[in-house]
């Protein structure tokens, strides 16, 4: 699409390149940010309605902080090119240590905190990570794994560790009484806020980083199904940056309030959020469980942001939420909805009580984060994912012989390019060679990101996800294989045969997991009990919000389940539901 017919539909300020991007690394922006806003709120955590003071840190505090972990990673033997995992959710030491790492030189590794072992286990050593921070709630998992892994380095954050000190003792009496919530630490692991205090940011090491150097494993499922690290160079991160902040246009810097309440570890929290945020030197509320809506609300009373990156479970949930007329919404000027379908009620009815725009985005982790958006002022189209970023080139690709471009209107796999695009998978060189190919007519060129969805462009230059040529399932945003489900439900002993697939949520607007189940014959079992079978082998995200127990299963000749099938199935079943 080399004429780009979306570029027309750009918000007002929004150039067609934003070339040359900044030759820097990625931290680069929070020392920026420091410099030119120092006393501007970077992050607020837990508001208060008791009356005290409320937790913040400044962009000031913030660089120091960061520059004072790089130090304590480098005198505790990580080095340039190292790869450092973070397993916490969002909290303020998340974005201390996401920036530490890269001050240090090293490669950050975000975990999604919720894993089960043998998940945490597996990107552990997959990466080779050598160090890793972690909040003492989930301690116990990663004590679990340690042996397993090449991790020589354990650091142990609180959650009250930057709240108020006030709230900070009322949060650990109200904890005592559950139990306790200060951990033994194995002999040799350290406390994050004692590890800090060893340090000065004078002692951060001197690492040159350049903007070609590597600086994310981000884990994502691929046409096979096994999870592989999308490694993106810091030039990735601060075009996808950079695209963003202009995308928002009208953003000045050290004027904006960002809500960060998508997870910091999943890459469209990372970049769309919190990069993003830290660029336009804007303050940062974090919450920490993004289902606690009450929480999320309690944030916009207190912070009053301006940009809210989503997910339409989260609008949704918000639309709904009991006594929402009563809460002030409309400080929010824009929220970028990605990582599902975006319902055109959602996003009408979160706009009539916010007086904000809510358009929905695209993206993946091996274009960390953002390609494609509605423009935020501009036109919306329903069902569509907006028009390419500025600098990328967009097709739609023949899915017979996968090279041919389709003119306007027909259906084929999404390829782009860009300079966000990964690098590559970490040691996965046929699957880096099956996602980034050179295209034949242009040899010299960048490769093409096959994106694996199927997809069409209308006239205008907007594009619309068919369907996926991968079978990922979205849920809340993150990457869910049928075939990690599959495999655990296949152990119980009652199951005969099981197929998953992605199926709408009417309740919650987005995406959910569903089983089809077909029993042993003369065996029995409960929707309830192969949910509890589930538990103790997956995230909770993973385990099927719905299974429906079926005498077969709709196969091709040679035995393979047609998912499509099922989920034709299921969607025909809500839409004559919804008629009733």
């Amino acid at each position: 699409m080399t004429d780009k017919p979306w570029v027309k539909f750009y918000d007002k300020g929004v150039p067609e390149s934003l070339k040359p991007y900044p030759e820097i690394p990625l931290h680069q922006f929070l020392e920026d940010s420091a410099a030119q806003f120092p006393e501007n709120v970077a992050i607020h955590f837990k508001p208060s309605h008791q009356g005290f003071a409320k937790s913040k840190l400044t962009y000031r505090e913030l660089n120091d902080l960061a520059d004072r972990m790089a130090a304590a990673l480098a005198a505790r033997g990580v080095k340039k090119g190292d790869r450092v995992a973070i397993f916490m959710p969002n909290i303020p030491q998340f974005i201390i240590t996401f920036y530490g790492i890269l001050k240090a030189g090293a490669v950050v590794v975000a975990s999604n905190p919720t894993y089960t072992e043998p998940e945490l286990e597996y990107q552990l050593t997959d990466s080779g990570a050598v160090a890793i921070v972690c909040m003492s709630r989930f301690y116990g998992t990663v004590q679990k794994v340690l042996p397993k892994t090449q991790i020589k380095t354990v650091i142990v954050t609180n959650i009250k560790d930057y709240m108020n000190p006030l709230l900070a003792l009322l949060f650990g009496l109200a904890k005592e009484k559950k139990g306790g919530d200060r951990v033994q630490l194995t002999p040799g692991h350290e406390r994050f806020k004692e590890v800090l205090a060893q340090y000065t940011a004078a002692q951060r090491p001197p690492v040159t980083v350049t903007a070609n150097d590597k600086a994310l494993f981000q884990y994502s499922g691929g046409t096979t199904g096994v999870p592989k690290a999308a490694v993106a160079l810091h030039r990735n991160l601060v075009a996808n940056t950079v695209q963003i902040g202009a995308w928002i246009s009208n953003s000045d810097r050290g004027t904006n309030v960002m809500l960060l309440a998508i997870p910091l570890f999943h890459v469209y929290g990372m970049v769309a959020g919190m990069s993003a945020a830290v660029s336009m030197a804007a303050a940062m509320p974090l919450v920490p469980n993004p289902r606690d809506i009450a929480s999320v609300v309690d944030n916009i009373d207190a912070y009053k942001p301006t940009l809210f990156p989503g997910v339409p479970r989260m609008y949704n949930a918000i639309n709904n939420f009991e006594g929402i007329e009563k809460h002030d919404l409309r400080s929010i000027r824009a929220c970028i909805s990605g990582s599902a379908p975006l319902l055109v009620d959602i996003k009408q009815k979160f706009e009539a009580i916010t007086g904000g725009k809510l358009v929905e985005g695209f993206g993946m982790s091996e274009a960390p984060t953002a390609s494609h958006c509605n423009p935020i002022n501009g036109l919306n189209k329903a069902g569509s994912i907006g028009v390419p970023f500025p600098d990328m080139e967009c097709r739609i690709v023949s899915l017979d012989d996968e090279v041919t471009p389709l003119p306007q209107g027909e259906i084929g796999e999404l390829v782009v390019r860009g300079p966000q695009v990964m690098y590559g998978y970490h040691n996965m060189p046929t699957e880096t060679a099956n996602t980034l190919r050179k295209d034949p007519a242009d040899p010299n060129g960048a490769p093409w990101l096959y994106t694996g969805d199927i997809a069409r462009m209308d006239a205008d230059g907007y594009f619309y996800i068919v369907d996926r040529k991968k079978e990922v399932i979205k849920v809340g945003g993150l990457q869910v294989w049928p075939r990690d489900i599959e495999d655990v439900l296949k152990a119980h002993p009652a199951v005969f045969k099981v197929s998953v697939a992605g199926v709408p949520d009417p309740v919650r607007g987005d995406e959910v997991a569903k089983a089809w189940v077909v029993l042993q014959p003369g065996h029995t079992a409960t929707e309830d009990e192969l949910k509890k079978f589930c538990k103790d082998k997956l995230a909770p995200h993973k385990i099927p919000r719905y299974i429906e127990f079926r005498n077969d299963l709709p196969e091709t000749m040679v035995g393979k389940v047609l998912r499509r099938e099922l989920v034709a199935e299921e969607k025909a079943r809500q839409a004559a539901a919804k008629k009733k």
